[in-house]
């Protein structure tokens, strides 16, 4: 049976440590809340962080939006004590920083137990190199997405992090193929300007253009940037709408090519076509809600 579809434009970091930030982040527009233990929170404030994240999980309150947990890695002192934090606050998923093996992602499920999904920075040079290998563990683990960290891959490349990221667009597009491969849902990188409103779209268009099905943020001031980026437009959800209605018309079953308004139009139109509606059918019962 296929999992329903969850919306995931807009997916925004917050300091687990930032209890005004997580309240605030209850009536935002975002799809997917990430209390973050890692790069938001200095050393000496990551206990105090941990437990506010397993409050902040406990109390609710978000309501359709997901609720996940960004660790820090296991190499590091606060790792483990992350990871166990989080197997008993039971977040709607676990972000494990810095993978770059499939035994980081073994390591993380050994620690997390059977049952709670598990999402994957990818963000090393390490990692570009076995990006199959970490996608066959992704499914074997119970990774259900990966979320591109361009900061941290710029800063081992040594690259210039450019709005257009032209020195990425390799690993930009190899990670992407790797995910789709293995049916994962990606998401894109940060865009760390917070002030360049129009930086912020071209990169969001870039990103949709790629496929991603949305972007991590750094401020509610780019919910709505994304959110429009990555919501398919009204005239392609129509044009969906005719494609799946044409297939569905008795006289065409087990047709393989229609010709639909002029167009021909193929069995992977159809299927693409009913992603397309499934995805706008879950923004509009999320943004409902």
């Amino acid at each position: 049976m296929t999992a329903p579809v969850r919306p995931r434009r807009s997916v925004l970091y917050l300091p687990a440590s930032n209890a005004r930030a997580i309240d605030k982040a209850r009536a935002l527009a975002c799809d997917v809340v990430i209390l973050d233990l890692e790069d938001a929170v200095a050393p000496d404030a990551k206990g105090e962080a941990r437990a506010a994240a397993v409050a902040a999980v406990a109390a609710g309150g978000f309501g359709t939006r997901e609720l996940v947990i960004r660790t820090n890695g296991l190499d590091t002192p606060w790792g483990a004590d992350d990871l166990a934090a989080a197997a008993k606050a039971r977040p709607d998923a676990v972000l494990i920083p810095k993978v770059s093996t499939p035994e980081d992602l073994s390591a993380a499920r050994a620690r997390l137990g059977d049952h709670l999904p598990i999402w994957a920075m990818i963000e090393t040079c390490a990692a570009m190199f076995r990006l199959d290998a970490l996608g066959a563990e992704s499914v074997n683990v119970g990774v259900t997405a990966w979320v591109l960290g361009c900061n941290d891959l710029a800063k081992e490349m040594r690259c210039a992090l450019t709005v257009d990221r032209e020195p990425l667009l390799t690993a930009i597009s190899l990670s992407l193929m790797a995910a789709r491969a293995h049916r994962l849902a990606i998401l894109d990188g940060v865009f760390n300007e917070i002030a360049d409103s129009g930086g912020l779209a071209r990169q969001c268009a870039q990103g949709a253009a790629f496929g991603f099905d949305g972007k991590t943020l750094i401020h509610p001031s780019q919910v709505e940037a994304a959110n429009a980026a990555f919501s398919p437009a009204a005239a392609d959800i129509a044009w969906a709408r005719t494609v799946v209605g044409a297939f569905d018309l008795p006289e065409n079953a087990g047709k393989g090519v229609l010709k639909v308004e002029g167009r021909m139009v193929e069995r992977l139109h159809f299927t693409e076509a009913k992603r397309l509606l499934a995805v706008a059918d879950a923004i509009a019962a999320r943004e409902a809600a």
